[in-house]
């Protein structure tokens, strides 16, 4: 990170890195100008999306007023979302067998027991596919079950007929999915796991195109270049931050590069054996001076590896780590007790809660640090860590690439 004084924010670039999504961008460009209304409303500043100024495909412009400082930003999504429906392009049979491959991929590794030592809301999460899809099986299996005993009164014979439902069973269940989101997820854990921590090949190609779009961005006249990884996005940010870094493509007198990490799962893949590639990116980034990197939760998401420092409970933090700052968006404090009490139960809405609005906001505002007038470096100089932040090493596998 370049060593100038702090300066107001005129021009901001941001890169959002989504996390397993299959979902269109227009849903991140959409939630941005709801919550960053209804923030505005609430905070008192104003707030407004333009269409896209820059070449990227997808993302939107930001005219924002804010402490009597104009700020003009650019917002692009980085697109991994074909990946994602490609991965989840499994039938009803390829999705249980996924679930055997993966959940022996945690348990037979030992990194479900360490896991759990950290948080038991995300692990809980992680098992909730595993055993509403068995759940899924055991009903449909019933219900054959009933039909053979009726057809049995027919002909004995004609009880084996009663499989027939099962298939029938299963596939109204997945058609649901919406609403119980079982395959969506096992979909999710498995992506990770089926390779034991590694990155597939199209993943990695993918990363090594937003890096040179991220390069790029560092070459223009901005001030701040601002990279958001949500959710399973905060881990591809770290390696895409430490690959730009290693190939000296940050200049020292360009914009402030900044990073923050929200409601991050990192461990999810940190914790199996092949994640050699993310435990170095890891170590890496968590000593460079080039960036900022500040490391958002909140214990009431129970999706995310809450105030779990990424780089410490992987087991891979050196005397020479400074990265990352720890904090919490804490949740039943920045909420009022109504939203909360509206918002407790919706776990996967929480997942999302860093992207919307606060109606009682602390120094966590995504809409003043994506375009406010200060950088996030700035913004939360002098910041001290939660003080309730896990740094325990409990990963078994604390190797790295070579």
């Amino acid at each position: 990170m370049s060593s100038r004084a702090a300066t107001y924010v005129k021009r901001r670039r941001v890169f959002y890195i989504p996390g397993y999504d299959p979902i269109h961008p227009r849903r991140y460009r959409e939630l941005y100008r709801k919550e960053s209304a209804r923030q505005a409303e609430i905070s008192g500043y104003d707030i407004g999306l333009k269409p896209k100024a820059t070449k990227g495909p997808y993302g939107w412009h930001v005219a924002a007023s804010i402490n009597g400082q104009a700020v003009e930003t650019d917002v692009e999504v980085l697109y991994w979302a074909d990946i994602v429906r490609d991965s989840m392009d499994q039938g009803i049979v390829s999705t249980y067998l996924q679930l055997v491959r993966t959940a022996w991929g945690y348990i037979g590794s030992g990194a479900l027991w360490r896991l759990m030592r950290l948080r038991k809301g995300p692990v809980i999460a992680a098992l909730y596919p595993v055993v509403f899809l068995l759940v899924q099986l055991g009903l449909a299996l019933c219900v054959a079950w009933a039909i053979g005993r009726a057809l049995a009164l027919i002909h004995p014979w004609a009880a084996w007929a009663g499989l027939a439902a099962v298939p029938f069973v299963l596939n109204w269940f997945r058609k649901q999915d919406n609403k119980f989101f079982a395959y969506y997820l096992m979909h999710d854990y498995a992506y990770s796991a089926r390779s034991k921590g590694a990155n597939p090949p199209e993943l990695e190609a993918r990363m090594a195109e937003f890096t040179d779009i991220i390069a790029e961005a560092l070459n223009i006249d901005a001030d701040e270049v601002l990279v958001v990884g949500h959710s399973s996005g905060a881990h591809l940010a770290v390696s895409i931050l430490s690959d730009l870094i290693r190939q000296g493509r940050v200049p020292a007198d360009g914009p402030a590069l900044n990073f923050i990490s929200l409601g991050q799962v990192v461990p999810m893949v940190s914790f199996l054996p092949k994640a050699e590639r993310l435990r170095d990116d890891l170590r890496f980034l968590s000593e460079r001076d080039e960036l900022f990197w500040l490391d958002v939760t909140a214990p009431g998401d129970g999706c995310a590896f809450a105030l779990c420092d990424p780089v410490h409970v992987s087991g891979v933090a050196t005397e020479n780590s400074r990265w990352p700052l720890v904090i919490s968006a804490a949740f039943t404090q920045t909420l009022s007790p109504a939203r909360w009490k509206e918002l407790r139960w919706r776990f996967f809405r929480l997942h999302f809660q860093y992207l919307c609005a606060f109606d009682r906001p602390n120094d966590y505002d995504y809409f003043q640090i994506t375009a406010g007038p200060l950088t996030l470096s700035d913004r939360f100089a002098g910041r001290q860590p939660s003080k309730s932040r896990i740094e325990a090493p409990v990963n078994k596998f604390t190797s790295v690439s070579p």
